[in-house]
């Protein structure tokens, strides 16, 4: 592009770049740059794709025209700016037919963007730069507005003008790095007459806070978006439209990039395009974190409530990272989760006292000097799905296991007034949870001959996509109820197992609930919505074992 600088430190010109691995290559303010501008910050301006629900971008993407033009129709429910994937169209005939029907429809007051990148760009086109300017101006033809242009393609034109082609009259020009988030300029600003329309920055998020310098450019740009990628910057991703992004991408059908989220989740879970300054944020730490419902849970909970609050999950490898990015994304409150709960407690400011005990928080609040305030619902948890069908007092109750959950599970029991036993493959950690409760240890061998009230299963075994274990055999259920802390699948093979003997039976699924509304109750001082949430995770978890 004319007038445009580019940094030279990322080795560019490496044939095949597939992106981040010859790295990024950064466009850099320069004094006659027609795209990066060096200038103080810029009140935002209008966004070019509208508001609200018109900021998500839905993107088609499929190997047939059929499954692309399902796609379409169906994004435009939810929003009218669709992202065509010419790309990943398998041939030049899927890509005749599917810009052939486009051209023949009106849908009036939508925005399609043609995207055909290239391999060398990290797309799906295996042809040359010919090849996608040919497509680029087909989807001119067929009524597109706008054309995502990659920076590789920009500098491959003659005189670097994408203005020299009749591609559609507005250009995105976007670069894309899956490795990291490189250095960035100061602002992003697109004047008017210039070569491009708006500009895209997506990289990878390996951090939580490379996300945050990723949102700080979006908040001092304009016609600007900014895409962090990767599950680490998913979190970031959700708020992009919040901090000044003037899109966010959301698939249809397949994921097109590492960390995205559905756009029903995006639109209606996130509400993404909803969210502004005034938005309490709450979230969910941990690692692995993609698959928790807690999102789903809290997320449901402030639908149903008419609350200004989003739940977001973090991947968080470095506590310390994400602790910076507490005040950038104004979190008022976080789940702990593995592995971080016992880790937690050195970073808190207060604790409560029954957490020290027990070592470990799930549930952090953040006070309005920044401090935070730790405290554990794990207890909570498994008190309140018990209470229901157990007299706590008196009562004899075997703990399978020695981690956390157990310990938390011990401590809670003891001090409601329970005789608790502790059962463990390492008979020394059973001991420790035992003497620091005030419980008892139980040798396996002893489980054929004991009784008792209740059985806990506080181990993983029997966890999808391991269903088919279970850590007790049928003859060790001595017993009148048992509970399983694992929720998926929400009948395991030992609850099946129980089940069969007549034995009162409590899935995880309902501890999970508790502590989830005990976290509600700790961060909004407020009841929760527990039917809506109950049903939004049961009809999840049944959804999921029912596509299994």
């Amino acid at each position: 592009m004319r007038g445009l600088h580019l940094s030279e430190s990322n080795n560019p010109g490496r044939a095949g770049q597939e992106i981040g691995q010859s790295g990024f290559t950064l466009l850099l303010p320069h004094a006659t740059s027609r795209v990066f501008n060096h200038m103080p910050r810029i009140p935002l301006s209008p966004s070019p794709f509208g508001t609200r629900e018109n900021r998500i971008c839905a993107v088609a993407a499929s190997a047939t025209a059929v499954e692309m033009i399902r796609q379409i129709r169906l994004g435009l429910k939810e929003t009218p700016t669709i992202e065509l994937r010419l790309d990943w169209l398998k041939s030049d005939t899927e890509r005749r037919k599917l810009l052939g029907w486009l051209g023949k429809q009106s849908f009036r007051g939508s925005t399609f963007i043609a995207t055909c990148r290239r391999k060398v760009a990290g797309g799906e086109l295996a042809g040359d730069i010919e090849a996608e300017m040919f497509w680029l101006m087909e989807a001119r033809r067929a009524g597109c507005v706008w054309c995502d242009v990659e920076i590789e393609t920009e500098r491959e034109l003659p005189d670097q003008s994408i203005r020299e082609y009749a591609v559609p009259p507005r250009v995105l020009l976007s670069t894309h790095d899956f490795e990291r988030t490189p250095k960035l300029p100061p602002d992003v600003s697109c004047p008017e007459c210039g070569e491009v329309d708006a500009v895209k920055i997506a990289a990878n998020a390996r951090t939580i806070s490379d996300s945050v310098r990723l949102l700080h450019l979006a908040r001092r740009s304009r016609c600007f978006v900014a895409v962090p990628m990767g599950e680490t910057g998913l979190a970031g991703r959700i708020l992009a439209l919040r901090e000044g992004s003037v899109l966010a991408y959301a698939p249809i059908g397949e994921s097109t990039a590492p960390g995205q989220v559905s756009l029903r989740e995006l639109k209606y879970l996130y509400r993404a395009h909803r969210l502004t300054q005034k938005t309490e944020v709450y979230g969910v730490i941990g690692d692995p974190i993609r698959h928790s419902l807690s999102p789903l849970i809290h997320n449901t909970g402030y639908i149903a409530r008419g609350r200004d609050a989003v739940y977001l999950p973090f991947l968080v490898h470095d506590m310390r990272d994400f602790l910076s990015a507490v005040p950038e994304f104004g979190i008022r409150g976080f789940s702990v989760t593995i592995p971080h709960k016992q880790a937690m407690l050195k970073y808190l400011s207060d604790c409560e006292p029954l957490a020290v005990e027990i070592g470990a928080v799930n549930t952090v609040a953040v006070r309005r000097n920044g401090a935070l305030y730790g405290c554990n619902t794990d207890y909570v948890g498994v008190l309140r799905a018990l209470e229901r069908k157990l007299k706590l007092r008196d009562s004899r109750v075997l703990i399978f296991g020695a981690g956390g959950s157990a310990r938390a599970a011990a401590f809670a029991l003891v001090r409601s007034g329970s005789q608790v036993f502790v059962c463990a493959r390492r008979e020394s950690a059973a001991r420790e949870i035992a003497r620091a409760a005030g419980g008892d240890v139980v040798p396996r061998r002893a489980l054929r001959s004991e009784t008792f009230d209740a059985l806990l299963n506080t181990t993983p075994i029997g966890m999808y996509p391991h269903e088919d274990a279970s850590p007790l055999a049928s003859q060790e259920l001595r017993c009148d109820l048992v509970m399983d802390f694992i929720y998926r699948p929400m009948e395991t093979r030992l609850l099946k197992l129980a089940r069969k003997k007549g034995i009162t039976t409590i899935s995880g699924v309902e501890m999970f609930l508790a502590q989830g509304f005990a976290q509600w109750e700790i961060w909004t001082n407020t009841h929760p919505p527990e039917s809506v949430m109950r049903r939004a995770v049961l009809s999840k978890l049944r959804a999921d074992e029912f596509s299994r």
